[in-house]
């Protein structure tokens, strides 16, 4: 529990961010304007939950770093993506590269999962699982093939709120609606598996 804490501090600073500097826009847009940083009131909440979670994913980086001496590649896929797309907001002034984000890294997910099982042969559902299930080789592929899909479909959701709905919309979305889907998918996954795990046991 703790470790999916830390794993989300930055969405969950992202989101605190921008509710805090919502609740008063004026004054945020002042407050920064002190510090040199001229934004108009409607742009303050975005751009200053964007700053925060920058930094706030290099200080996680940097902590692991220090902590476990590796960093995953996903988490540096994810501070490059921030710094990228966020380091473009801020420049901007232009929140659609933010809204970006989730959609370009749930689709690097569903890439890495087809593209290594395609070209290299490589299950990498199974790779990450196999010491902890035994499951049939069928089942494997399976997994596999429905994680590519619902990240393929995350990232098409996240477009879709980004675009149709309000800025709060769909900072609400990436809090809750995200973390409620894949909690949702995992869950729908375990009594799928769980099936799979009694035959195996029985046979």
């Amino acid at each position: 529990m703790i470790k999916i804490l830390f794993d989300m501090l930055p969405v969950i600073l992202f989101f605190a961010t921008y509710k805090l500097a919502g609740s008063d826009p004026q004054a945020t847009s002042e407050l920064l304007s002190g510090s040199g940083i001229l934004l108009q009131p409607a742009q303050a909440p975005i751009l200053l939950a964007t700053a925060v979670t920058i930094l706030a994913t290099l200080l996680q980086i940097a902590w692991v770093r220090w902590r476990t001496g590796r960093v995953e590649r996903m988490m540096w896929i994810s501070l490059g993506l921030i710094t990228v797309l966020g380091g473009l907001t801020l420049a901007f002034r232009n929140p659609d590269f933010i809204k970006w984000k989730p959609t370009v890294l749930y689709w690097i997910f569903a890439a890495a999962l087809s593209g290594t099982l395609l070209l290299l042969g490589k299950n990498l559902i199974r790779s990450m699982l196999e010491a902890q299930l035994a499951l049939p080789d069928a089942v494997w592929l399976k997994l596999n093939h429905a994680w590519s899909l619902f990240f393929i479909a995350m990232g098409a959701l996240n477009l879709f709120v980004a675009y149709r709905f309000s800025e709060e919309a769909w900072v609400n979305f990436k809090m809750f609606g995200g973390l409620g889907l894949m909690f949702a998918f995992v869950l729908g996954q375990g009594v799928y598996l769980s099936r799979h795990i009694k035959e195996e046991n029985v046979a």
